[in-house]
């Protein structure tokens, strides 16, 4: 991943455990000098934030990015809402995926790709909670299997 210039700066994963990530997609985002900075030192959160659509613009909310440590007075807002940079036939795309019951938008990833802040959104579907628990049986019986296949190669 290095060689092709992208360094993933967050994860979500509390995402990939309340939701189906149904599609995904690059977005770049909009940010002030000290956030950008603040990114680059990996203080960013993605773990409640969302995105939505108004009047054909994407936006970015709850997105935490700390205040820059050598930020003086001109420091940002960190909860503050950013806006998404998309192409017109991505946001209409999203608009008639979003209208359906259930869908929403949530960032999975932030990252830099050639020095820019880029934001992997999800596409997502909301899971009841037997959907996790059968995610985390399956998880567990997965490890299982491989635990006994590695014990079993060592001879016990």
């Amino acid at each position: 991943m290095a060689s092709e210039g992208i360094k993933v700066i967050s994860d979500n994963r509390k995402a990939y455990h309340d939701y189906f990530v149904e599609e995904k997609l690059e977005a770049g985002v909009i940010l002030t000098g000290t956030e950008i900075k603040s990114i680059r030192n990996g203080r960013v959160n993605l773990k409640d934030s969302y995105a939505r659509i108004e009047n054909g613009e994407v936006w970015l909310y709850q997105l935490h990015i700390s205040p820059y440590e050598q930020g003086n007075r001109f420091n940002h807002d960190p909860l503050r809402k950013r806006k998404l940079l998309l192409n017109r036939s991505e946001i209409i795309k999203l608009v008639g995926k979003v209208q359906q019951q259930g869908l929403t938008l949530i960032p999975t990833k932030i990252y830099l790709k050639r020095g820019l802040a880029k934001i992997e959104l999800g596409v997502c579907r909301g899971k009841k909670n037997y959907d996790k628990r059968q995610d985390i049986a399956e998880r567990d019986a997965k490890r299982e299997i491989e635990r006994h296949f590695r014990d079993q190669g060592k001879g016990y």
